[in-house]
């Protein structure tokens, strides 16, 4: 399987689109690279630019960045609101899919051996590309900043891993970089109705890990208490995993509270920015939305959805899309700017746009393709639509259910049928289009070239793998529907009473779609060589055809006495 990975420079410069665009240019030149996001900012006078691909792709297209930011800025005349060091500052390196940790660490050394040795830019390794404790935080590789370069580099503790140490010509202009392998990290901005860099930077020290130093006295002027060991002791803040600091942001005319979210999945989104409202009230503020600086993963704005609705006691059982819609809301991500998923959701970004044609269609396309010459979409992908209509019928009833007024205390009880009416209907969606890849594969076996013994076996093996699947396929939309037809009974028996031939509509179709796809079944398993293998997908389906007769005469025996 392809191996992918992130990577999400920052280059110091966010206000001349020209040389922005010089950079990214680097990142479109490399084959197999696709560039996903590049984010300006004004005021921090730096950009945050991401792009995924295999790992060797990658590691080009990163050095053509460093290199090409190296060339177009100079960090003695920068200035900006972001901690920075370098005209790259931070260069890292996140697996994505079939790569561990550690390759991606060496891919990270070996980009920055690369930068060392042939730009001659100072480099620190950070995270799990670190290859000493200290130097595993960015703040402790970065403190000082550009200004403080020339005595950093210099100091045997801080020299850097790779590339000179010394604050020569070349590395005046270009500073240093850090490079590193690490998490998904979301960097993800809380803005305040204040204009007080202090008072955000206090919320910032309630919120991040770190949190504040301990002092004598007065919070903010007394003397720092210091360990047995001579280090500032810290009163930590509330949320783990996160790294903060309060900024005031001209073009927006606002205060800020920047956060690196390390792990999500230690600390959520929302989490963040629910405390973050806490805090704020707590010092007379407040919060008025925020701002998703780069790329994010799906999961984390159906996570914010999904908490927003639990608090709310709503159905989780809803639309993906409309999730998303609930998640900008509920933070406010539209506070300074539209927020548009489409561009910034990593998932969204990475698909396949040709991918699943049929379920892309509308209704009427749909019907048309159906009517046409064209031998698919046939009977196998209709019952799986017909299961993915009766379902999405169960599904309403849940819904209902959970709004009805005066069965609020069952609300999760019914957001939990709608939830798996939800998994349901996406997994058949997933088989509309399946059933009629199937078919093309048996298609395409037919095909292959028969002129010598060794084509003629190898397409003989070709068709039985491809009739294989093309039996595989139905069967799982028939235990699919089969799982449609048993939720729809049960919103018959104990949803909205007023919705029970909702629900009986439902039961019929995914019946349909049993019986139906059992003829697929049928039809693809005569096709088989393998004759146990085909009995016993025959037998298995069935028993399923069975079960769905009964279970249909069940679910209308009860709703006919219900009207």
């Amino acid at each position: 399987m392809k191996q992918l990975i992130e990577c999400v420079p920052n280059i110091s410069e966010g206000r001349d689109a020209n040389k922005i665009k010089l950079v990214t240019d680097e990142v479109e030149k490399v084959e197999g690279v696709k560039l996903l996001d590049v984010d300006p900012g004004k005021s921090t006078n730096r950009t945050v630019i991401t792009f995924v691909g295999e790992p060797e792709a990658v590691i080009e297209a990163a050095y053509r960045v460093i290199k090409k930011a190296a060339e177009v800025i100079d960090m003695s005349q920068h200035s900006g609101a972001h901690p920075r060091f370098g005209a790259t500052d931070v260069c890292p390196l996140v697996p994505i899919a079939n790569i561990s940790m550690e390759e991606t660490a060496e891919y990270a050394h070996r980009l920055g051996k690369r930068v060392g040795d042939e730009l001659g830019i100072p480099v620190y390794f950070y995270e799990n590309a670190a290859k000493e404790e200290k130097r595993r935080n960015l703040a402790n590789n970065r403190s000082g900043e550009y200004e403080g370069l020339a005595k950093k580099i210099v100091d045997p503790k801080w020299r850097p891993d790779e590339g000179p140490a010394e604050f020569n010509a070349t590395v005046k202009k270009t500073g240093a970089t850090a490079i590193s392998a690490r998490d998904f990290l979301v960097a993800y901005n809380v803005n305040l109705n204040s204009t007080s860099t202090r008072r955000a930077n206090a919320i910032a020290f309630d919120i991040r890990e770190a949190g504040r130093i301990l002092r004598e006295g007065d919070p903010l002027t007394g003397k720092v208490v210091n360990d047995e060991n001579g280090e500032p002791v810290r009163i930590p803040g509330k949320l783990k995993a996160v790294k903060g600091i309060g900024w005031y942001i001209k073009e927006y005319g606002i205060a800020q509270l920047s956060y690196n979210l390390t792990n999500i999945s230690v600390t959520p989104v929302h989490i963040a920015f629910d405390e973050t409202v806490k805090a704020a009230q707590e010092r007379g503020m407040r919060v008025t939305g925020s701002e998703l600086v780069g790329l994010v993963p799906l999961k984390a704005l159906l996570d914010a959805a999904d908490y927003y609705l639990k608090k709310q006691e709503r159905s989780l059982g809803i639309d993906e899309k409309e999730k998303i819609k609930i998640a900008i809301k509920s933070l406010g991500l539209d506070d300074l700017a539209p927020f548009n998923p489409e561009e910034k959701i990593i998932e969204y970004l990475i698909r396949d746009k040709e991918a699943n044609p049929l379920i892309n269609l509308s209704l009427m396309e749909f019907a048309n393709e159906t009517a046409s010459e064209s031998m698919a979409p046939g009977g196998g992908s209709i019952s799986a639509y017909v299961g993915t209509l009766g379902v999405s019928l169960g599904g309403m009833v849940a819904n209902l259910s959970a709004h009805k007024r005066g069965w609020d205390d069952r609300w999760e009880e019914f957001s939990n049928y709608a939830v798996e009416a939800q998994a349901i209907k996406d997994r058949l969606l997933f088989l509309v289009d399946e059933d009629t890849n199937s078919f093309n594969q048996i298609m395409e076996a037919f095909g292959l070239p028969k002129e010598s013994e060794s084509e003629i076996n190898a397409r003989k093996e070709a068709i039985q793998e491809a009739t294989r699947y093309a039996t595989e396929i139905p069967y799982q939309v028939m235990e699919t529907s089969y799982e449609a037809l048993k939720l729809c009974q049960k919103m018959a028996e104990i949803g909205n009473p007023n919705s029970v031939t909702d629900a009986g509509v439902g039961a019929l179709c995914a019946r349909t779609a049993v019986l139906g796809a059992f003829m697929n079944v049928r039809i693809n398993a005569a096709g088989l060589t393998n004759k146990e293998y085909a009995k016993e997908m025959l037998e298995k389906g069935q028993k399923l055809h069975d079960k769905a007769i009964q279970k249909e005469a069940e679910v209308m025996h009860f709703v006919n006495t219900k009207i």
